[in-house]
């Protein structure tokens, strides 16, 4: 029985320890290098010095470094390809030089010991050229002979190795390079054993690599000069190509230097959209066109609230300096008499009103344009236009006043909208008041209403028609605008109103998804045309026909205390 040592408890190196099996991350110590504290530690030169490059190079303009980077990859593919170059040239010219040192040797070899072991004549190597060297040693190394080569004078022969016969045979047939002995160039040297009439030696030949090192300088210049050249051109055109190439960007540069100096109708010159500038020019183009648009779009507005408040202003004024004005005459006693009083009192309650009625206007406009939500009930329009065709003819009894369909020869539809039905009163009430204002007394009025459309695209729409004077188109395309007035002439004190009636019409009918449009009458006067979207949960219309209607509405038709008489045809 063998007693061995106690067991080792494990530690921290043992592979069967648990701390050696947990991660740094597992028992909360910091990762990466860290100071005696724990802390980590601060970058070192290195890391300082790269995000300083780092730095410096992104505040190099964009044109320097694409042109650099060009530089640079011109200048590695030249390097790559000039080595490459010089090392194939450099191997085919050795292996020429092999080549013929090889056939040399051979011959070296056959002659070495032929008349003489122990000098080499002149004729041993006749035969070879001129620029060899051949060197006979014998079995021990010891030179017996050689043939300098005529050029290989005062130090310029190779310095052979001394090598016995069995170190020759080990690296027969090896070319291998040696340099003179003054070390000012290079042969080329192979060895060969030889063994005539039982002596044994080894012969060795040797090349001058002048000429082909003379050649490789050439090359090398050449590759040199070459390669400038080709860098110096490359970097022009490069620099000319990306000069071109970032001239969009300095257009858009130019372009956004104009717009933040005031003018929004620059664009950035188009360019193909197959391009990446073309893309960026199109995609900068149309941002601009919305900034032009959101910033006349808020011009306009912006007047438009000028000329609001002015024109608020300038009709609350009239009211006001008429309530003033009275209230100073009495109270600075000239108005006495109980007529003057009940005047002067009647005065300012009608200017009160008209106030009233204007900053109604103004309040209910606002509200619309802030787009606060209405009601959304169903409404019969059918229904609204007969109670305005009533209240027209309350208004002025010996209008002719009709209420009929829109399309002649067909009955009246009825027509379900939703919406708010106080606002869409309130648009026929101003209709028919205009018609009423503008139109001289007893001028014929005609009210129709319908669908036109199919499906999804049916609208209801209304008509009001009168055959006044008309609207000319001037007028037209500006009398949906807050406080214009097609006859200026006529004041509120006259019974001209303040421009607002208009507008409110137009407000409403956007806010229900409607249009409105005014247009002339067929021989003389005014159609405003409104179209609002049917409700599509709304039953199918079943209208009554003209000739079902009961007996007596004809009669009642000439009858112009009987509004509804007029309409010529009974409501569904």
């Amino acid at each position: 029985m063998s007693v061995g040592p106690p067991p080792t408890p494990a530690g921290p190196g043992d592979p069967a320890s648990p701390a050696a099996s947990a991660s740094p991350a597992d028992l909360g110590e910091p990762v990466g290098p860290v100071g005696p504290v724990g802390q980590p530690i601060p970058p070192g030169p290195l890391t300082r010095a790269g995000r300083a490059l780092a730095s410096r190079l992104h505040a190099v303009p964009l044109r320097a470094r694409m042109v650099g980077i060009i530089t640079a990859l011109l200048l590695l593919g030249l390097a790559l390809a000039s080595v490459t170059t010089l090392t194939l040239l450099n191997r085919s010219l050795i292996e020429q030089v092999d080549t013929q040192l090889e056939t040399s040797a051979a011959q070296a070899a056959e002659q070495a010991w032929n008349g003489t072991s122990d000098r080499l004549s002149r004729a041993d190597v006749d035969g070879r050229p001129s620029d060899y060297f051949v060197q006979i040693a014998g079995a021990d190394g010891q030179v017996l002979g050689s043939f300098p080569a005529a050029s290989a004078t005062d130090g310029s022969s190779p310095a052979l190795p001394v090598l016995t016969t069995d170190d020759v045979g080990t690296r027969a047939g090896e070319p291998f390079t040696v340099p003179s002995l003054d070390g000012k160039s290079r042969w080329r040297v192979i060895e060969g054993l030889a063994s005539i009439d039982g002596l044994r030696g080894s012969v060795a030949v040797a090349l001058p690599l002048t000429a082909m090192d003379a050649t490789m300088i050439q090359m090398q210049q050449s590759l040199l000069g070459i390669s400038v050249a080709v860098i110096l051109l490359g970097a022009l055109a490069g620099w000319l190509a990306v000069r071109r190439s970032l001239r969009p960007l300095r257009e858009i540069e130019d372009t956004a230097a104009a717009i933040a100096a005031g003018d929004m109708s620059r664009r950035v010159p188009a360019a193909p959209t197959s391009t990446e500038v073309g893309r960026l020019a199109a995609a900068l183009n149309a941002m601009l066109a919305q900034i032009e648009q959101a910033f006349a779009a808020r011009a306009a507005s912006e007047a438009r609230m000028r000329r609001f408040v002015a024109d608020a202003s300038h009709e609350l004024r009239t009211p006001l300096a008429t309530i003033r004005g009275y209230s100073e005459l009495y109270r600075m006693g000239a108005v006495t008499t109980k007529d003057e009083i009940d005047d002067t009192v009647q005065r300012i309650e009608s200017s009160a009103t008209r106030m009233g009625r204007l900053v109604e206007d103004l309040l209910h406009l606002a509200r619309l344009d802030d787009g606060r939500p209405m009601r959304a009930e169903q409404v019969d329009l059918t229904v609204l236009v007969a109670d305005a065709v009533s209240d027209l003819h309350a208004l002025d009894v010996g209008r002719p006043i009709r209420l009929e369909p829109l399309v002649p020869g067909t009955p009246v539809a009825r027509c379900v909208v939703v919406g708010d039905e106080d606002r869409l009163r309130q648009v026929l009430s101003n209709l028919t008041g205009n018609v009423a204002q503008h139109t001289p007394r007893g001028t014929a009025v005609e009210i129709a209403v319908g669908r036109t459309g199919e499906g999804a695209a049916e609208r209801a729409v209304l008509e009001v028609r009168d055959h006044g004077p008309g609207i000319s188109a001037e007028h037209a395309a500006r009398v949906f605008e807050r406080f214009y007035r097609v006859d200026f002439s006529r004041t509120r004190e006259s019974g001209g109103g303040a421009g607002l009636g208009m507008a409110i019409v137009a407000a409403i009918v956007g806010a229900h998804r409607g249009s409105v449009e005014i247009s002339e009458t067929p021989g003389g006067g005014t159609t405003v045309r409104v179209t609002l979207p049917l409700d599509p949960a709304a039953p199918e219309p079943e209208p009554e026909d003209a000739e079902d209607e009961p007996d007596g509405a004809d009669d009642g038709a000439a009858d112009e205390d009987e509004p509804a008489a007029n309409g010529g045809t009974r409501l569904a």
